[in-house]
C-alpha cells in the first residue's frame, strides 16, 4: 500500500515538471521551435566593389546608426579574399550571433554570402546590391589608374598606366580579361568550390536561387534611391528616415566615390564582349535582378513606381474574423 502511494506521488511529480517545463518553453518560444535570437538584429551587407556600396554604407549606415541604435561594423577580408574557409565561416558566425554587446548590428565588407543555415542557425537579414557587368568592370579598370574623389591623395596600384580598355583588351591585357567580370556572381553563389569557377552554369544558378531565396533585398546602382525607400519600410530598426536622409544629401555624398576618368569603350570591343560567355552570365545574373527588384518595387508602390509613395501606402490587407486564444 506504502509503495503504491509513494508511486503515485512519483508520478505525479514527474508530470508536473514536465508540464512547468513545457509551459515555460511555450510561453518563451510560443511557436514550438525556438528562433535563433539574433537573426533579425544583423543585416549582412556584402558589398560588391564599384557599385556603389561606398556610398549607401558611408550615407546611410555611418550616418544613421546613432540615431536608429545600431552598430556598424566592417568585415576585413585578409589579402583581399573574398571566401572563408568551413572553419573560419563557423567562427564568424558564431561571433556575430553571440557578440550581443554589438547588438544590433550591420556587417559591410567584400565577402561572398554565407550560409549561416548551413550551421544550423537561422540567416541574418542578407542585403547587397548590383551593377551593370560591363559598367562596373570598366569602373574598376580606370579605378586602379586614376583613382577617384574619395581618398585623393592615395596612389593606386596602376597609376601611371594610360592604356585604354580599347588597348587593353584588343592586346589580351589582364586588367581587361573578362575573368575581372566573374564577380557579381560568385559574390551571391557563396562558398561552394564552383562558385569561383569562371564561366560555371552551376554558380550562375546557385547566385540566381541565393538572391531570389535568401537575401531580403538586392537592388542595382542605378535605382539606389528605390532601394533606400525598401529598406526605411522593410527594416525600420535600421532604415527608419533613410531615405529622406538621403534626399537632403549634396550631390558630393549622394555619389560619394566615383572615378574620376572613364573611357567608354568602342563599338568593336563593345561587340567582342557581347559575345563573351561570359559577359553573356553576369548579364543573365544582372537582368534576373533587376527585373525582380522592379516587380518588388512596383508591388510595394501600388504600381506607382515612386519611392516617396512607399511610407504613404496603405496596407494591402486586413484581418477579419479574430478569435480569442
Amino acid at each position: 500500500m506504502l509503495w503504491t502511494k509513494r508511486k503515485t506521488l512519483y508520478s505525479i511529480g514527474i508530470s508536473v515538471t514536465i508540464l512547468f517545463l513545457f509551459i515555460f518553453t511555450r510561453k518563451k518560444y510560443p511557436n514550438s521551435v525556438p528562433p535563433w535570437p539574433t537573426s533579425n538584429n544583423i543585416v549582412i551587407y556584402n558589398r560588391i566593389p564599384k557599385t556603389g556600396s561606398t556610398t549607401f554604407t558611408n550615407a546611410i549606415a555611418y550616418d544613421l546608426y546613432k540615431e536608429n541604435g545600431f552598430n556598424v561594423l566592417h568585415v576585413n577580408m585578409t589579402k583581399n579574399r573574398q571566401v572563408m574557409s568551413l572553419p573560419d565561416q563557423y567562427v564568424f558566425i558564431n561571433n556575430v550571433t553571440t557578440w550581443t554587446e554589438r547588438l544590433p548590428a550591420f556587417y559591410h565588407g567584400h565577402v561572398a554570402y554565407i550560409d549561416f543555415t548551413r550551421f544550423g542557425v537561422a540567416n541574418p537579414i542578407y542585403i547587397n546590391i548590383i551593377r551593370e557587368p560591363l559598367e562596373r568592370l570598366l569602373s574598376h579598370y580606370y579605378f586602379l589608374r586614376y583613382g577617384d574623389n574619395f581618398r585623393v591623395g592615395l596612389k593606386r596600384s596602376r597609376a601611371g598606366n594610360n592604356e585604354t580598355f580599347d588597348e587593353c583588351y584588343s592586346r589580351g591585357g589582364k586588367d581587361c580579361d573578362m575573368k575581372q567580370m566573374w564577380m557579381q556572381i560568385p559574390y551571391f553563389c557563396g562558398h561552394y568550390h564552383f562558385c569561383t569557377e569562371v564561366g560555371s552554369a552551376e554558380a550562375l544558378k546557385m547566385a540566381k536561387q541565393n538572391a531570389l531565396e535568401k537575401y531580403l533585398l538586392v537592388g542595382t546602382t542605378d535605382r539606389m534611391r528605390d532601394m533606400i525607400a525598401l529598406l526605411e519600410v522593410t527594416v525600420p530598426h535600421f532604415f527608419k528616415g533613410a531615405l529622406g536622409h538621403f534626399d537632403q544629401l549634396d550631390e558630393n555624398r549622394a555619389h560619394l566615390r566615383y572615378t574620376k576618368k572613364k573611357i567608354p569603350p568602342n563599338e568593336q570591343t563593345l561587340s567582342m564582349i557581347r559575345r563573351d560567355e561570359v559577359y553573356k552570365m553576369e548579364r543573365e545574373f544582372y537582368d534576373f535582378v533587376r527585373d525582380l527588384f522592379d516587380a518588388v518595387f512596383k508591388k510595394a508602390t501600388n504600381g506607382t513606381s515612386r519611392a516617396a509613395d512607399l511610407t504613404k501606402m496603405p496596407l494591402q490587407y486586413h484581418f477579419e474574423k479574430i478569435k480569442p486564444t
